[in-house]
């Protein structure tokens, strides 16, 4: 059986780290930012790691 080719839309999205972490952006980013606090907008600047749980989801995508 052939490999299954990785979606291109979480190829976009997510980065694997070296040790098989699963980096992302935050989401809440992209419009409407005068209603969050400043605390909330450079929280959000910096990527984060995907849970657990959803990595498990998302593994058949990779």
């Amino acid at each position: 059986m052939p490999k299954m080719k990785t979606k291109s839309a979480i190829t976009k999205r997510v980065k694997v780290t070296g040790t098989g972490k699963v980096k992302r952006g935050q989401a809440y980013r992209s419009h409407l930012a005068q209603n969050k606090t400043t605390k909330q907008k450079r929280q959000s600047r910096k990527s984060d790691l995907m849970h657990p749980s959803d990595i498990k989801r998302f593994k058949g995508l990779f």
